[in-house]
């Protein structure tokens, strides 16, 4: 299989490594990005995937919350002047609220419910002939009759709400908070699935250098133990330090005021949408025979 220029450069955006590895982890797995990754990871030249990280969209994340209700509401712009514009800016609020007293549970409900005169996809046309840009709600997420919610929404780009047991309304904001920043993928170690503890098991001794590889199985064993716990703590919300008091892990806050998490959601504007991006000087050169 052919291995072209951006099939490396997707694959190098997503793992981090280097062109000439990236080539050859294609050359290895027949052009197979996601074999690629592992195989690279397997060679100890990338630490994961970054593809979540590639968002390109533009919009809002727009949240209501009363009581242990919230919600976050997607709305996404092409611009971000116009995503800044007063007129998208109301508009993403009086949604957030319906989505919050209408009860809707996805985009589509969401887009049927009543807002003023019409419906909210009444009211979202409106604004796209106001504004003269497409405009969507793309998607929310909500929590209903938590204990404690925390909420909270970073510059309009990053949404929270965590739900908890216990502790209090500062605690709750400050986890939220701590969400935004750190990106858990889970509430706790031994919420990881099975199949990621396998699979980074399999990687893990994958990357075992020779020497260690002469070791006692046990000792091998105890070795990939530690660097999994390491990473499942990582990814996990109690095994993180608190954004607020790095001297203590999100857990020992919880522990200390006897409250713990019940779920979380956090979402963020253009998360897997991809933009293209249009390179106006290569088009030049390629219209005028240069490229």
């Amino acid at each position: 299989m052919e291995i072209t220029a951006a099939m490396v450069k997707e694959l190098r955006e997503r793992s981090g490594a280097g062109m000439m590895e990236c080539k050859k982890a294609l050359t290895q797995n027949n052009g197979d990005i996601d074999a690629s990754i592992e195989w690279l990871r397997k060679q100890g030249l990338a630490k994961a995937d970054k593809k979540a990280d590639r968002v390109a969209a533009e919009g809002r994340i727009a949240l209501a919350q009363s009581g242990g209700n919230g919600v976050l509401v997607e709305i996404n712009s092409e611009t971000d002047f116009v995503a800044k514009d007063e007129n998208f800016l109301k508009f993403a609020d009086e949604v957030a609220q319906t989505a919050l007293t209408s009860g809707a549970r996805d985009a589509e409900a969401l887009k049927a419910a009543r807002l003023g005169g019409g419906s909210v996809e009444e009211a979202r046309q409106a604004l796209v002939a106001k504004v003269g840009e497409n405009v969507q709600v793309r998607r929310l997420v909500r929590t209903d009759g938590a204990p404690n919610l925390g909420a909270y929404v970073h510059g309009g780009r990053i949404g929270v709400l965590v739900a908890l047991e216990g502790g209090d309304a500062e605690l709750a904001r400050g986890i939220a908070m701590h969400i935004a920043a750190m990106n858990p993928q889970y509430v706790a170690p031994e919420n990881v699935p099975a199949d990621f503890v396998a699979k980074e098991k399999e990687i893990s001794l994958a990357q075992m250098s020779d020497k260690d590889k002469q070791k006692p199985a046990e000792i091998q064993e105890k070795m990939i133990a530690g660097k999994i716990k390491k990473t499942l703590a990582e990814i996990s919300l109690t095994g993180q330090p608190f954004v607020l008091d790095t001297n203590v892990t999100v857990g020992d806050a919880l522990a200390k005021a006897k409250a713990r998490v019940l779920s979380f959601h956090r979402i963020a504007v253009g998360e897997g949408i991809e933009k293209v991006v249009e390179d106006y000087a290569a088009e030049v050169m390629k219209q005028a025979g240069l490229a």
